[in-house]
């Protein structure tokens, strides 16, 4: 599974990203990789850290595709 934004970008780990406007960064990408634990607990999806009144924020993979929240800014330099 490849979770993309809206904007088609594939969503990466350290990936910096507005969330309802606010500045943050994603902290893993979970898929369905039978080894992945987080997907086997909690489903696939991408966890956000996202500073001020959201704090760390799980959006579920059948979610991303409309969560018009959610905006790719740039990728962390590797």
């Amino acid at each position: 599974m490849i979770l993309r934004y809206q904007s088609s970008e594939e969503i990466k780990q350290g990936d910096r990203i507005l969330y309802h406007s606010d500045p943050g960064e994603v902290e893993f990408v979970a898929t369905d990789d039978p080894m992945d634990w987080y997907v086997k607990e909690y489903g696939g999806g991408v966890a956000l850290i996202v500073p001020g009144s959201f704090g760390s924020v799980f959006i579920p993979a059948d979610q991303i595709e409309t969560d018009e929240d959610l905006e790719f800014v740039s990728r962390r330099e590797t």
